[in-house]
């Protein structure tokens, strides 16, 4: 059967803008898919769609969003027959990497190979958006701008080689608690999230500045009720990366290393209590469309 990888996505900057008068928020930010994935098989069936779902207790009906993707593939597209979905997970869930949507993505680029839908990437990403604000820059990939409420993405130069030690400690944070949070402590927490800055850097291919450039307007807010995010980010400063930071409204954490024995050294003096990952960029996404 064919597989298809799900990348986890981070964030190198995040500014969160005002409340829209359609409930989302305005953001601006530069994501990163990066190696660690989860994988997506899909075999045709004679009708429906079943999942199941390996490595994760996760529901398996239609508030799953691989699920959604491939309902809204079929309903698009007419697709007579139906698919069954195995879903392994790495990806940790709620950790600020958008697995969800990086399954919903793999599942489109895979539905449209596997039937032949022919369908190009504006599609594609289109039908994306209509599932999860996340889903158009999973499936683009690579190092991208992500603007509106973050389904209109375009391309950036790839972010330099480097290895990223990704953590994630045992604590959820809500993404809807996090916007409302921030929305409520906008007058206090107001950090500078410099995004034309982030993507000279970039242009450039200093991974130095990027580095430097690095920032998430959540952060400041998230770190005050969870103060172990603070803390990972030292620890991996302290290790040797050129930066650290949280991803997305997190819990997980990040840091940037040029050297491997570093980035491993980092891994093995981490709390036990907290989840670590090796990780590289990837230049593309779960569509693998050709950068322009």
């Amino acid at each position: 059967m064919p597989s298809f990888p799900a990348w986890a996505k981070l964030n190198l900057g995040l500014k969160v803008g005002a409340k829209r008068p359609d409930g989302y928020h305005d953001i601006i930010s530069v994501m990163q898919t990066v190696s660690l994935a989860d994988k997506v098989e899909l075999t045709p069936r004679r009708a429906g769609v079943s999942l199941e779902v390996v490595g994760a207790d996760l529901p398996t009906d239609d508030t799953n969003l691989a699920v959604q993707a491939a309902h809204l593939i079929q309903d698009k597209c007419g697709v007579p027959s139906g698919v069954h979905i195995k879903l392994t997970k790495h990806i940790p869930l709620a950790a600020g990497l958008a697995g969800g949507s990086a399954d919903a993505a793999a599942v489109l680029y895979g539905m449209n190979v596997l039937w032949r839908l022919g369908l190009g990437s504006k599609e594609l990403m289109e039908l994306g958006a209509a599932i999860g604000s996340d889903v158009p820059f999973a499936l683009l990939g690579g190092t991208g701008l992500a603007e509106g409420r973050g389904e209109i993405v375009s391309p950036l130069p790839p972010l330099p080689n480097c290895y990223l030690v990704l953590a994630c400690p045992k604590v959820a944070v809500s993404t809807a608690w996090a916007y409302n949070e921030l929305d409520c402590g906008r007058a206090y927490f107001s950090p500078p999230v410099d995004i034309n800055s982030l993507v000279k850097a970039l242009s450039l291919g200093d991974l130095a500045l990027v580095a430097a450039g690095m920032a998430n307007s959540f952060e400041p807010v998230v770190t005050t009720h969870f103060p172990v995010i603070n803390d990972l980010k030292q620890a991996l400063v302290a290790a040797g990366a050129k930066a650290a930071l949280m991803s997305g409204s997190g819990p997980t954490v990040y840091g940037v290393f040029t050297e491997l024995t570093e980035a491993k050294q980092a891994i093995s003096i981490l709390s036990t209590d907290v989840i670590t990952y090796l990780a590289q960029p990837v230049t593309i996404g779960a569509g693998r469309f050709p950068k322009e």
